[in-house]
This record gives C-alpha cells, structure tokens and sequence, in this order.
C-alpha cells in the first residue's frame, strides 16, 4: 500500500443527452455526471463528496455513504480487450478518484485513509447500474462488470479537507482485513445462495447500510431482481 495513490482526479456536471425522437432505447434521453473532466487542481472533499461533482440519480447514487468513488486504472486495459474498444478510457467508469497500486483485492471495508487533507474510510463496493452500459452501447455491461469484479468502491468523508492527484494513500486503520472488496463481491454475486456468508458479512459493521439491507433481504427469502439496475431503459 507504500505505492497506492490517486494518479487522476475527476469531477463533472449532471449532461442531458439523447434524442427525444429515437426509437432504440440506448438513442433516448437520459441525464448523467459519468461524464467527468480531470482536474489537478484541488477540491474540496465534503461528506457528500467533492465540491462542484454532481449526481444525476440522487436515489440510488451519492450521498455520504457513497461520496467518492475510486476504479483502478489497470483495468482499463481489461475492458478495453473485452470490449474490443480503444474508446474506454480512465475516467471512464465516472470515477473520482483514478487509483494506481490499489485495487479490489488490496482494499477492505472500514479501511481508513489520510489522503490530503481528508480522512477517508471504504464503505462499500459499486454495484454498477446501467449507465455505463448507455455511455459504451454495450447493454450487459452491468453484469459484466460485477461477474469481472472490477466493480471499483465508494469511499464515506470521516474529515473534510482538499484532495488533489498525485498525493499518496496513507491506510491508517484496517479494521476488516478478511473484508476485502473482492470477498464483499464474491458474496454479493457468486455466492448468493450461501447465506452463512451474507450474515456474516451483514454483520460487518463499518459496512454501508444499504448492501446490509440487501443481505438481510436474501437472508429473509426477499431478494428481489436486479434487472432495473443492471438494463434500466436501455431495454424496451
């Protein structure tokens, strides 16, 4: 973790995009901030996120418990062949924050890091929606990325400060080290029928409330489907 650092910043503006008068699904209108702009000058880390970032969807995104999301750059060499596309770039998933030396299996829930002048704290993995899958016209891209597990995570604000590229990851507490993004992400998708590990990974405290609530429904029988999320009105 001595190498972990955020190499890109990114922040952007809600866009309306679309065209009022397609036909095909993916041609309509939708409205998103995945399309960032990097930024190296640097910006004010709140606990809702970062100053001037915006969110479109405020019901399923943002929020304390979502503030900043960070996605590893080396897996952009990955899409890029699985898509086949020189297209996908960083930035591209509407990351934050552009990390190097970090990634899904190196990060656990509750791991706590002094990064500027803020105090960040891993609160759970992305569960990616249907956006992506709109910005590349690739309509299962969604499932894609959580089978892959290159799902990138959200970070809560435990102090506001400046953030900036370029600046080291300082881990200074990691109190879940069997947490890992990846495990948090084997239970969530590969292992959904087993449901001694969603109690236990329920359980973990530092967890975000709402992939709590999701576990404690597949614990109780109530799961619900997760088409809405991953096609959205990408489908007709």
């Amino acid at each position: 973790m001595m190498e972990a650092y955020v190499r890109q910043l990114f922040s952007g503006k809600i866009k309306q995009l679309g065209d009022p008068n397609a036909t095909n699904p993916m041609d309509k209108p939708w409205e998103s901030a995945i399309f960032k702009s990097e930024t190296e000058e640097p910006i004010w880390a709140s606990e809702t996120g970062l100053i001037g970032d915006e969110v479109a969807d405020k019901k399923t995104h943002g929020g304390p418990e979502k503030a900043i999301f960070s996605y590893p750059i080396k897996h952009y060499d990955y899409w890029k062949k699985d898509l086949e596309t020189d297209a996908i770039d960083v930035g591209g998933m509407g990351e934050n924050f552009a990390v190097f030396d970090m990634d899904e299996s190196s990060v656990c829930i509750g791991d706590t890091y002094r990064f500027g002048d803020a105090l960040l704290q891993v609160s759970q993995p992305r569960r990616p929606c249907w956006k992506p899958a709109r910005r590349f016209r690739t309509m299962d891209l969604a499932l894609r990325i959580q089978n892959s597990g290159r799902t990138g995570w959200y970070y809560r604000v435990l102090q506001e400060g400046y953030v900036r590229a370029g600046v080291h990851f300082e881990l200074i507490e990691r109190p879940y080290p069997k947490w890992t993004i990846q495990a948090c992400n084997d239970v969530m998708y590969i292992y959904k029928d087993n449901l001694q590990l969603a109690e236990k990974l329920a359980s973990c405290e530092l967890l975000a409330p709402n992939w709590k609530h999701t576990l404690n429904k597949r614990i109780l029988g109530q799961s619900s489907s997760s088409e809405k999320r991953v096609y959205g009105p990408n489908k007709a």
